[in-house]
């Protein structure tokens, strides 16, 4: 929806941002005067509830947002809402009056329509909720939820705390061996240690009673280091079993909608845990923290599914081979696994980062929701919106949902005595997670127009940082290489060092395609306009090991054209020929994932990062080409000359192969090998020669 389809509500904020209407109304093209409020939020809230009956409202507020909602609710209106920062994230700032093109460009960004709805994953959960941890914390947290969920108990280390009077849930004791699953969906597997069952004990006491070392308490387990293994307590129990020092069984499975772990170190051992999982560790506070979170979660939920996956041109693996292995790598909820030649990715375990998308270099892996179409049409309203209005330099300034924004908006508040804010070229650019900024993301920002890119990295981030410097590292050679000079992509924890920072060179002319949510042809886009615009003309780039652009080296000494390795490659960047032995490669389509080399019998292959311009990196061009072996009998070709005498040689001295007939029987096509082997039956075969 344009901008001139909403009704625009701007607000100076008590005069504390320095609003141009005119060079607003003119830099968004909007057909009516602007008008620019002062106090919409209070004295004049009327004139917000007089224009409810429109379609759609954008307003210049955030802080209020729940107000005007209110507001709406109240008059029953349909009117469609939308809110966008402009005090934070540019009027309350150093250089606020400069801030017209900024502010015209969030405005214009905002009034795009929302991403398309993907499909949801959903959750269930009835509210069963294991605490695993010390007797003492576990028995305390357990009783404290049970008037919300419903709680079990895994005991770790049972000396210390007594179990209950009344018997009102389940309370096991054991060592934890692993905790897998989803908010739903947990499975929970555990060894009993202690030779008290507490799920059998009936807690009758008599083991307390007979045990003439008191290793025994009222939390039901056996102290082994003051058991002398007198067993009485075995015959006290008698029929109820539940003590038992030669127990077979020891192994134990439930499933649980949730899990609050006590332990001093978590059970899971991932960056990112899954829903419903809390490990709040030792601290009160924490851990009230985190039951107060597992209260919420009772019902059903859902999410997008924000990963597509096609494995046709996954490069993986093939044939057992690995080739690639990136999106496992840099998975942080361990949603991604291997699955035979291609990998599996758990949606219910996937939060949303992205960054299996971003480091992918076949596009196998895409980001749906967003898709980097939304985000590229954000970006050319955003940079075409600031550039119409007279800014320049633009930088873009990508955060989080959470702790970016939080950042960001805090040095816009600090604007004040000393604080500096944003500076009039930063432009803010919130996304779900940071991971998802790709390098089709960061060379697509700057074929828009884009001077720089800084993504802000915050804790939650911290495991995705390496991948984000690749990432941008690789960008920057790029575009040093064809002669834009300065520094276009910064990884920044803070926000203040945006004022040091020099404008870089950018494109000239600013690209009008769209970005596509095929990784590989937005790419090849991006190439082509930043060569074409480029200060200085190159022909070849010479990329770091483990770029995703390349070239194929091919000993045509070793090769014998067996073509195993155009099976193996994923991306068709390996070619046949219909016409003569010949092994072809169209650079563009490789995304040197190692499965040709590895593939390769002869070890002829070896990669060379590279980034290839001009009309030859899109044409096949021949590696290796050879003289075709014709069949000895029939004369049709079937293979190369340099195989047959490889194979030849190989086989000369086998004892299979001992006699001419077999050795020429190598030489035929496969129609003919079947022919002369039913002529020749009293040759020996395999049958013929005993163990």
């Amino acid at each position: 929806m344009a901008i001139r389809d909403k009704t625009l509500k701007l607000c100076s904020c008590n005069k504390t941002i320095p609003l141009d209407a005119a060079a607003l109304g003119s830099a968004l093209k909007s057909g009516s005067p602007i008008t620019v409020h002062t106090e919409l939020c209070r004295k004049e809230a009327g004139q917000f509830q007089a224009a409810l009956g429109d379609e759609s409202l954008l307003v210049g507020c955030t802080q209020e947002a729940p107000l005007f909602g209110e507001l709406a609710e109240a008059a029953g209106s349909r009117a469609e809402l939308r809110f966008v920062n402009i005090r934070e994230m540019a009027g309350w700032s150093a250089e606020g009056g400069q801030a017209t093109p900024k502010i015209a460009a969030l405005l214009a960004a905002a009034a795009l329509p929302e991403p398309e709805p993907v499909p949801n994953v959903e959750y269930k959960s009835a509210g069963q909720v294991l605490v695993i941890g010390p007797s003492v914390a576990a028995l305390e947290w357990a009783g404290r939820l049970a008037g919300v969920l419903t709680p079990n108990v895994l005991i770790t280390s049972g000396m210390g705390g007594e179990l209950p009077a009344e018997r009102s849930f389940p309370v096991w004791s054991g060592k934890p061996l692993r905790v897998s699953g989803w908010l739903g969906a947990f499975e929970v597997e555990w060894l009993q240690e202690n030779p008290i069952d507490l799920d059998v004990c009936t807690r009758c006491n008599k083991c307390i009673d007979v045990c003439p070392e008191n290793a025994i308490d009222f939390s039901y387990q056996i102290d082994l280091e003051k058991c002398k293994a007198h067993r009485q307590c075995v015959a006290a129990c008698g029929e109820i079993g539940a003590v038992d020092f030669s127990r077979a069984e020891r192994a134990r499975k439930e499933s649980f909608d949730l899990v609050l772990d006590l332990s001093k170190e978590p059970l899971l051992r991932v960056p990112d845990l899954p829903q419903g999982y809390f490990a709040p560790g030792t601290d009160p506070l924490e851990q009230a923290l985190a039951a107060a979170k597992l209260t919420q979660l009772v019902g059903e939920f859902e999410k997008p599914r924000f990963f597509v996956y096609r494995e046709k041109i996954c490069a993986h693996a093939r044939s057992g081979i690995e080739g690639c292995n990136r999106c496992l790598e840099v998975c942080s909820t361990g949603a991604i696994r291997a699955d035979g030649d291609h990998v599996r990715v758990e949606p219910h375990l996937c939060a949303g980062c992205g960054g299996c998308a971003t480091v992918c270099p076949s596009g196998a892996m895409t980001y749906a929701y967003p898709r980097v179409s939304d985000i590229g049409m954000r970006l050319k309203t955003l940079l075409s919106t600031y550039r119409e209005a007279g800014g320049a330099d633009a930088c873009l300034v990508f955060h989080n949902t959470e702790a970016g924004r939080q950042a960001v908006q805090a040095v816009g508040r600090k604007a004040v005595r000393g604080g500096k804010g944003l500076p009039a070229r930063a432009i803010p650019f919130e996304v779900f997670h940071i991971a998802s900024i790709g390098l089709d993301t960061l060379l697509g920002a700057i074929c828009y127009g884009a001077s720089q890119v800084v993504v802000v990295s915050t804790k939650e981030s911290e495991h995705y940082v390496a991948a984000l410097r690749e990432q941008m590292a690789l960008g920057e050679v790029i575009l040093n290489a064809l002669g834009y000079e300065g520094r276009h992509f910064e990884l920044i924890q803070e926000i203040e060092p945006l004022w040091q920072l020099k404008p870089a060179a950018t494109v000239a002319k600013p690209a009008t395609f769209n970005l596509s949510p095929e990784k590989r042809t937005t790419l090849d886009f991006e190439l082509d306009h930043l060569a074409r615009n480029a200060p200085r003309k190159v022909e070849e780039i010479p990329l770091p090991a483990g770029a995703p652009f390349g070239a194929l080296v091919v000993n045509k000494q070793t090769c014998t054209l067996c073509k195993a390795c155009i099976g193996a490659c994923p991306e068709s960047a390996l070619l046949d020929a219909a016409d003569a032995p010949r092994l072809r490669f169209i650079e563009r389509n490789c995304v040197q994932c190692g499965l040709c080399a590895e593939t390769c019998p002869e070890d002829a292959i070896q990669l060379v990062p590279r980034l290839l311009f001009g009309p030859q990196a899109k044409e096949a061009v021949t590696l290796n080409e050879a003289e075709p072996f014709h069949c000895v009998r029939c004369g049709k070709p079937f293979g190369t000359r340099q195989m047959v005498d490889s194979m030849l040689g190989k086989l000369g001295g086998h004892s299979m192969f001992a006699g001419d007939g077999a050795l020429r029987r190598l030489q035929m096509c496969g129609d003919c090998r079947v022919v002369d082997m039913m002529e020749n039956r009293a040759e020996a075969t395999i049958f013929d020669f005993k163990k």
